[in-house]
């Protein structure tokens, strides 16, 4: 159905542009994984920028309830700036600048974040003002690209980048109302995305356009329909008509991409040229900084790995970088303030960086491991196991789209997940289930401590039959009894009795099982108690602020006490818990 075109850029075009640039990267975004090659060919350019937008849409439709709910309540002419039941474009554009922002996944994610933070800068200029014209739009799309090329450590032309600048330089130029101005961006774009095949060596011996630039043309290509109400059509560039079928998620009449010449298939032939290794693992956080810190965080991240990019603003930072040292990196933004939503991705053993310039897979691997982790340590320790993992900090548990999100990031057929909280049993299931209507075999093994998801990752077999790897995995999680010490925060009726706030209690399988006053002797105590039913093995996983004693005592106690029995300890940084331990 034809949208009905808007005049000027209002809320409710900020809404129409939000949805439409989201269904046409729904239907383009198998497309754009294909010929994702550059910066590194892990095939999900397309799921990050759809998953980006997603949440810029939600973010809107927010704000739009919001204000219907609000306008309920006031009497008629009390709306403010805007109409009644509608926000301002200023209130729109923060909404979709927020949403993209904390949703943004992967580097083209990350960029397209900053593209529409930018927009939201100057649109939001004016705060009551009720819509743009033709030359606000202009400039926001120039400062869109100088924002997004700035907030890039090292940006390379042949990319996103690349297809910005085009976009914003032709709108420039252009002379008429949001339509016309939409439209020539739009053109700009598309014929900068054909020439980024010549940019990038990569993108030419695969024989393919830029994955991210061409998500921005479809994003693009919705801005045309929102304002003509209709899609834009095929545009020739250079002599050569460049048949539309992937770039703008619709059929031919949706624009440019690349010659049917070169299969998006045919990526792989990259290989015939070396390319130096590169880091192993993506790392991206959500990060509360004042401004000031962030110079030296772009310094230390820049040194430790490449395709660094950091965008936001005003407190609020989306961090994205490529490194070997994962730790490292998170390090670094617990320095400069409070990191969440950690995630953590392994190239894999398939990934050009580490195959050093061989074939990259096109396919998704066979199983993978994703573990819900309460800590920064612990995230790195599972992550070099395999695993892709989910932070869930102190009161701020994974949702199960975020769950959900992993799984996908694991890019693999079969996946196990490890909730590694009983709390997170029905959010994990649901996660479970949305998977599997993906075509993606999931088993969800009910891990309730972190130190049963270690036991069933130390099992873990990804050459051997799924359902054989998962009863293995299971029988060592169940295997192992957990336990954990922590300060009660307020008076309450236990298991073991009264605890007033401040006392340092031991939980055995969930309950309270001793109040004490003393961590080390408190955790002695639940230690023994955990020892006296046997075991073989007993695993500490020391959070940030446990004394750091403690540790050596335990081993000691364990060595003296316990001859047949082995400890084994980690670091698992802010974990919420002082200690947890593990027996198997």
């Amino acid at each position: 159905m034809a949208q009905v075109p808007q005049t000027f850029f209002d809320a409710l075009a900020v809404r129409t542009w939000c949805g439409l640039a989201l269904e046409k990267l729904g239907r383009a975004r198998e497309e754009i994984d294909a010929i994702n090659v550059y910066p590194v060919a892990d095939g999900d350019t397309g799921t990050n920028l759809y998953l980006t937008v997603e949440s810029a849409v939600a973010a809107v439709e927010a704000v739009f309830a919001a204000h219907a709910v609000g306008a309920g309540a006031l009497p008629t002419g009390a709306g403010g700036p805007g109409e009644p039941g509608k926000p301002t474009l200023a209130d729109a554009v923060r909404a979709m600048a927020h949403g993209a922002l904390i949703g943004a996944q992967g580097n083209s994610g990350t960029i397209l974040a900053q593209l529409l933070r930018g927009m939201a800068q100057v649109f939001a200029a004016d705060g009551g003002t009720p819509h743009t014209d033709s030359s606000g739009l202009r400039l926001a799309l120039r400062h869109a690209a100088d924002s997004a090329r700035q907030a890039v450590a090292h940006p390379v032309e042949g990319t996103v980048l690349s297809v910005a600048s085009a976009a914003a330089d032709a709108a420039g130029r252009a002379e008429g109302d949001c339509g016309t101005v939409a439209r020539a961006a739009y053109e700009g774009a598309c014929t900068a995305l054909a020439e980024t095949t010549g940019q990038l060596a990569v993108l030419g011996r695969a024989g393919v356009v830029d994955a991210g630039g061409r998500g921005l043309v479809a994003v693009l290509a919705a801005l045309v329909e929102t304002f003509t109400g209709e899609a834009p059509g095929a545009v020739v560039s250079g002599g050569h008509a460049r048949v539309g079928t992937v770039v703008a998620g619709g059929g031919p009449e949706t624009g440019p991409a690349v010659d049917e010449g070169a299969s998006p298939a045919d990526a792989g032939d990259c290989a015939d040229a070396p390319q130096e290794d590169g880091p192993a693992f993506e790392v991206i956080y959500l990060l509360e900084a004042e401004d000031a810190a962030m110079t030296r965080l772009r310094t230390r991240l820049d040194a430790l790995g490449d395709s660094l990019v950091v965008v936001g603003g005003d407190g609020l930072w989306n961090v994205h970088v490529h490194v070997d040292d994962a730790g490292a990196a998170v390090e670094a933004g617990v320095e400069a303030g409070r990191p969440y939503r950690i995630r953590i991705t392994h190239f894999g053993l398939g990934d050009v960086h580490t195959r050093g310039g061989a074939r990259p897979p096109r396919e998704p691997v066979q199983r993978a491991v994703v573990a819900v982790v309460p800590g920064e340590g612990l995230a790195g320790l599972y992550t070099e196991a395999g695993a892709t993992t989910v932070l869930a900090r102190p009161g701020e548990p994974p949702v199960s789209g975020e769950l959900v999100d992993a799984v996908r990031r694991a890019h693999a057929r079969e996946v196990v997940l490890l909730p590694n909280d009983a709390d997170l049993r029905h959010t994990a299931a649901a996660a479970a289930e949305q998977a599997r209507t993906e075509g993606i075999r999931v088993a969800l093994i009910p891990t309730r401590s972190a130190v049963q998801g270690i036991a069933a990752l130390a099992v873990h077999e990804p050459g051997r039959r799924f359902d054989e790897d998962v009863v293995s995995m299971t029988s060592a999680a169940g295997a192992t009894r957990y336990a954990e010490v922590a300060v009660a925060e307020r008076q309450s009726w236990t298991m073991a009795g009264i605890c007033q706030a401040g006392d340092v209690l031991g939980l055995i399988e969930g309950d309270v099982a001793v109040i004490g006053s003393d961590v080390t002797g408190t955790a002695e105590t639940v230690l023994d108690r955990m020892l006296q039913a046997g075991g073989e093995l007993v695993t500490l996983v020391l959070g940030d602020e446990a004394p750091e004693s403690v540790a050596d005592h335990l081993e000691a106690r364990v060595r003296e006490s316990y001859l047949a029995v082995d400890t084994v300890v980690y670091r698992g940084g802010r974990q919420g818990a002082l200690l947890l331990i593990g027996v198997e």
